[in-house]
């Protein structure tokens, strides 16, 4: 079985700041917009080399979509930059009038996404946010697994002309991807073959779903692992492919099991190869105060509960 090594752990946010950064040296039409958190978000070094091109907006989120979306209309390619419960919740209004009906080229990123936003807890965190974009019409909605990837796919949205939203998270988690990658979107990356079972992981669930396909494997079952980087567009084949060998599929997600990745993968299997399916996703319900580690056990969103999950799901075969 194939393995990938961890090169120590790093938080997504930094790789957003990572790639925001080398996008304001080449390309002169990015600008960045934040909504007072430039640090958290790891905006400052595109701050310091490119003043001209940032707007501190403070705390007027819905203020900042809409420069954000009259920016475009110059040609300019607006990144803008704050909580991802803030990002979409908070100005949700605001996205789908002036940047989804309008198909303009905004950028929203999104930082401390889900439970691992830890300690300052529910009303920070948020587990709807990928349901609510995808439903926008024209909405690309991308969840990278760790900093590697999300720098490239902070890169690549820049060349996509149309509205984005790029989700990412506060704590250090394993950094695994290539250095140096391509992004694709809409294109599922394979990283273990198996025929047991399909783990179908996006964002940080993707180290724990390889982390159980170890163990599933010492175990005597083969799990196929695949990185959903991009939930709208999914790649659609890619799933069915893989399920069409293995007979059963988990989905894993810090999201909701209600609108989320799983509920796109239902609907797809559904239409085309009914199969057995469960979810590793968090139960209606929000979150609470804590630690990541801490909640994402709670929350049953760690390598152990993908495990279980596997195993009920092949028994459903």
């Amino acid at each position: 079985m194939k393995t990938y090594t961890n090169t120590g752990n790093k938080d997504t946010r930094s790789g957003f700041g990572a790639g925001l950064t080398e996008l304001g040296q080449t390309n002169d039409n990015v600008v960045a917009l934040c909504a007072d958190l430039i640090g958290s978000l790891k905006m400052d070094d595109f701050k310091k080399n490119h003043p001209e091109r940032f707007f501190q907006v403070g705390i007027a989120e819905a203020n900042m979509i809409g420069i954000a979306a009259g920016m475009t209309i110059g040609g300019k390619i607006p990144f803008t930059g704050t909580f991802a419960n803030f990002s979409t919740g908070r100005v949700y209004d605001q996205i789908r009038q002036s940047v989804a009906y309008s198909n303009k080229n905004v950028k929203i990123c999104a930082s401390h996404a889900g439970v691992t936003l830890g300690e300052d807890g529910a009303t920070h965190q948020i587990l709807e946010d990928i349901g609510l974009m995808k439903m926008l019409p024209g909405m690309v909605v991308i969840n990278p697994c760790d900093f590697n990837q999300t720098k490239a796919a902070t890169k690549a949205i820049a060349d996509y002309v149309g509205p984005v939203y790029l989700r990412f998270g506060r704590p250090s988690v394993p950094n695994f991807t290539p250095e140096n990658q391509s992004f694709e979107i809409g294109k599922a990356l394979h990283l273990i073959d198996g025929t047991d079972v399909t783990i179908l992981a996006t964002g940080h669930l993707v180290w724990e779903a390889l982390e159980a396909a170890k163990t599933l494997d010492e175990q005597g079952i083969s799990a196929e692992v695949i990185n959903i980087h991009t939930i709208k567009p999914l790649d659609n084949q890619a799933i069915i492919n893989s399920v069409g060998k293995t007979g059963c599929v988990i989905t894993c997600e810090e999201h909701n099991f209600l609108g989320g990745l799983g509920e796109s993968v239902a609907r797809i299997l559904s239409e085309n190869i009914p199969t057995p399916q469960e979810f590793v996703a968090t139960k209606d319900t929000f979150g609470e105060s804590g630690t990541p580690a801490q909640l994402m056990d709670k929350y049953g969103l760690n390598s152990n509960a993908i495990i279980l999950a596997a195993k009920k799901v092949i028994s459903r075969k």
